[in-house]
């Protein structure tokens, strides 16, 4: 019952992503307007971490087989692929050190801060 209740959490809150993608023309996927609600409410103390743990470690630890159908869809494109592949593999590159620096320095930052004590 405690994983039903956690994942309906975690469904309603996609939903409501869902929904507020719909009416806001912003180019912002859907899931990430689900999960700033999820940080929201984690943060505010409306859902607590217990709430949604288990569900949530459970999607983590099978992330990497959702990537499988999109590796598929790749494939059978590739026909439109070949022309520009080079150029995807640079961005591949480009935008994976990119994300790698600002997530090294966010995190650094954040360390830094916790590390001092408000006075």
């Amino acid at each position: 019952m405690k994983y039903l209740k956690q994942t309906g959490i975690i469904l309603l809150l996609t939903l409501s992503g869902e929904v507020l993608h719909h009416f806001i023309p912003l180019p912002v996927p859907a899931g990430i307007y689900g999960l700033v609600f999820l940080f929201t409410l984690l943060c505010l103390k409306v859902i607590k971490l217990s709430d949604v743990k288990e569900t949530a470690d459970f999607l983590t630890g099978i992330m990497q087989i959702m990537f499988i159908p999109a590796a598929v869809g790749l494939i059978d494109s590739w026909d439109i692929i070949k022309p520009s592949w080079f150029s995807y593999i640079v961005m591949i590159v480009l935008v994976t050190a990119i994300v790698m620096g600002v997530s090294g320095f966010v995190t650094q930052a954040v360390i830094r801060k916790g590390g001092k004590k408000d006075e």
